[in-house]
């Protein structure tokens, strides 16, 4: 059961005139897409996945409710990761406020997961914990190229991104951009920290 989701994607980049905008159409064109890659029929697919037909129907229509297990279900029979039916489409910059992002109850316990990046295959990941207080802006270069930047914000208040493209992000906000062009850090508020997820192909 969906809990709730950023439907913010305004500038997302997809390969349709009009990207999906709602979690479930996110799920829809991802199962659809996946179904068709792997040539399988509705039926089959339902089979191998142990759902009903008219469930997966549904799912396809954008119309049903899906949990976190019948989506893990589906993504093993596909041979997907569950984030890749989940993950709606990403703009260039993008940022998940707290409370925002594809978020999924489970039906057997109170726990719900919400997706903000799914990291792409053969990419290696580096975490930091940055510590930093209001002042001087950080300038940093463009590192190598094909690097992504996450930033989560844990405490105080940020100022982050791309030259010209910069967010403001408060605790609990997510946001992605390229580090591979110029981009900076500015403490708004004392006391910021934030975690800091480098992404290199």
């Amino acid at each position: 059961m969906f809990v709730k989701a950023n439907d913010h994607t305004d500038g997302a980049n997809d390969m349709s005139d009009s990207p999906p905008r709602r979690p479930l159409d996110w799920i829809a064109a991802s199962l659809k897409r996946e179904r068709a890659r792997t040539g399988l029929s509705l039926s089959e697919l339902a089979k191998r996945a142990g759902i009903a037909k008219s469930t997966l129907s549904q799912l396809e229509s954008a119309s049903g409710n899906p949990s976190v297990e019948t989506l893990w279900a589906l993504g093993v029979a596909l041979g997907v990761p569950f984030s890749a039916l989940v993950e709606p489409p990403a703009p260039a910059v993008q940022v998940i406020r707290a409370g925002q992002g594809p978020s999924v109850a489970s039906e057997k316990a109170e726990f719900a997961a919400t997706l903000l990046s799914a990291g792409p295959p053969g990419v290696r990941r580096d975490v930091y914990h940055m510590r930093t207080e209001p002042g001087a802006v950080r300038e940093s270069e463009p590192h190598i190229p094909g690097t992504v930047e996450h930033v989560i914000v844990s405490t105080g208040r940020v100022k982050a991104g791309p030259a010209g493209e910069e967010a403001e992000l408060d605790p609990g906000d997510y946001m992605s951009y390229r580090g591979d062009v110029p981009h900076s850090y500015e403490a708004l508020a004392p006391g910021t920290t934030f975690v800091l997820v480098m992404q290199h192909t």
